[in-house]
């Protein structure tokens, strides 16, 4: 149920069609003398660079009207809402180039580097922190129609695709042949499996399948220069660091991702559920570090709180923990045995409606917004960190306070979304309502507020959506004495600081 039948659940995908997949839409940018560029800057462009790519094999497509440009990278980003819709959408000089062929790929790659041209990797564009936004102007690689399957090794249960594949179209390819990927993002079908790499991305059932980096047997990455490497691609090694590693997550900073080797699993025909209702959001922390610590680990182990368990499944007096499992049944046995003594003192509540309600709405989009007056000045969006178990639960006060404190907002609130045996992932949504002109003033605020609480606490900023523009500020602060490590990493690999600009804090 978990797997086959979740693909016949609904979700809401946006409005634009790109290969028989939607791609966000939202109001028009409108008069772009309206107010200042959102990211104002030099050209970036040489006269005629468009020109350069006359003929190359593999490029599909120039776009270089700058109101194509603009609809063309549009993302699902509450800060880029705010900027379209108060008329601040435009760009720095900006082409977007489309590929369907790793060739390509070079081509574009060593004619931007020759010329000092910025590049920003683009696909299915679902990401929510701006990292695919070209705030440099330059040259948008689209990747998109590199959507092939490559290679399939079922023996050993491995499969290898090219980035632009969707989220939705790789599991069913998979599934009609008796495996699943088991990587189940919000973003499902609106997403790539490249961009789930690129940003270090997680699925909801990340408990029992890992995240994407779990998932990694190989990559091949087309650098700066052109040049085509390829890492990994052995189950396990001892030949230095894992190069994986430097990719994955680096949301084209270091390389562009060009083909991806990804661990399967077989598809389970097996799935339990229970769920139970806490009186505190700590007391249901402690029973989820306690049901992995004594060693199982479900596909699904979601807490809730008041306000949301109140929202999502109409259980506003309680905290809501849902558990589900997926697999071998003696293994999915075992694993409910545990969560049943770990949570014998909590209040049972009907698990079949709340595993029904969650599946029929875990892939809709705006469900931060669920509950709460909409309207023009409304704002939205969501906040997803990681930290270990001993701090987690004054980490989910202290933020909850620290959304709450700045002025405009309706109410902060959280769920538990993803655990491991040494803590877990909180996804705060933060609501705001005020004037129109006010919502820039108010999201940077909010932000600002709680990235200053969780730096305190020496928590994680992000766990699986990655940083982009949104999270830039705060990396170096996040890495600590590591940051020099990183950018020590991208003077070598692109030492012309062409690819991706000013994502990451580089």
């Amino acid at each position: 149920m978990l797997s086959k039948e979740a693909l016949k659940r609904k979700y809401n995908r946006g409005d634009y069609t790109v290969g028989g997949h939607t791609i966000p839409k939202f109001a028009k940018a409108g008069a772009p003398e309206a107010r200042e560029p959102r990211f104002p800057g030099a050209t970036a462009l040489p006269t005629g660079f468009a020109d350069s790519f006359a003929g190359i094999a593999g490029i599909d497509e120039i776009i270089t009207d700058q109101q194509a440009v603009t609809e063309g990278v549009r993302d699902w980003w509450a800060d880029t809402m705010i900027a379209e819709t108060d008329h601040r959408g435009q760009y720095p000089e900006t082409l977007i180039v489309r590929v369907s062929t790793v060739a390509a790929v070079q081509a574009v790659m060593a004619a931007c580097n020759a010329a000092n041209v910025p590049v920003t990797t683009s696909a299915a564009r679902s990401n929510v922190t701006g990292s695919a936004l070209p705030t440099a102007g330059g040259v948008v690689l689209d990747v998109l129609s590199l959507q092939g399957v490559l290679d399939f090794d079922a023996d050993s249960q491995i499969i290898t695709v090219e980035p632009g594949i969707f989220g939705d179209v790789f599991e069913q390819w998979l599934q009609d042949r008796g495996f699943t990927a088991g990587n189940w993002p919000s973003s499902f079908g609106i997403s790539t499996v490249g961009g789930w790499v690129a940003c270090r991305g997680a699925g909801q059932l990340s408990t029992r399948y890992g995240k994407i980096e779990d998932m990694v047997v190989g990559l091949d990455v087309v650098l700066s220069d052109g040049t085509l490497v390829t890492t990994g691609g052995s189950p396990r090694a001892a030949v230095g660091p894992d190069l994986n590693q430097v990719f994955v997550g680096s949301e084209g900073t270091l390389g562009v991702i060009t083909s991806i080797s990804l661990r399967v699993h077989r598809l389970p025909d097996y799935t339990k559920a229970q769920a139970f209702g806490f009186p505190s959001f700590a007391a249901g922390l402690e029973a989820c570090r306690e049901i992995l610590q004594r060693g199982a680990n479900p596909a699904v182990l979601r807490l809730y709180d008041e306000l949301e368990s109140g929202v999502q499944f109409d259980h506003g007096e309680t905290n809501v923990l849902l558990i589900a499992d997926e697999g071998n049944p003696v293994m999915v046995d075992a694993v409910m045995t545990v969560v049943a003594e770990v949570c014998q003192d909590a209040v049972e509540l009907d698990q079949d409606a709340i595993l029904e309600r969650w599946l029929d709405t875990r892939y809709l989009t705006g469900k931060s917004a669920e509950g709460f007056k909409t309207g023009a000045g409304f704002v939205a969006d969501t906040l997803e960190m990681v930290a270990p178990w001993s701090v987690l639960p004054q980490v989910y006060e202290r933020v909850v306070k620290a959304i709450n404190s700045v002025p405009g907002t309706n109410a902060g609130s959280a769920h538990q979304s993803h655990a491991y045996v040494d803590g877990a992932c909180l996804y705060f949504s933060l609501r705001g309502t005020v004037e129109v002109d006010a919502r820039q003033g108010w999201y940077d605020q909010v932000w600002q507020t709680v990235n200053s609480v969780l730096i305190e606490e020496n928590a994680t900023i992000s766990h699986h959506h990655g940083c982009g523009l949104l999270r830039a500020p705060y990396v170096a602060n996040s890495l600590g004495t590591g940051f020099r490590v990183l950018k020590d990493l991208k003077q070598s690999l692109d030492p012309k600081s062409i690819l991706n600009p000013g994502k990451l804090g580089l």
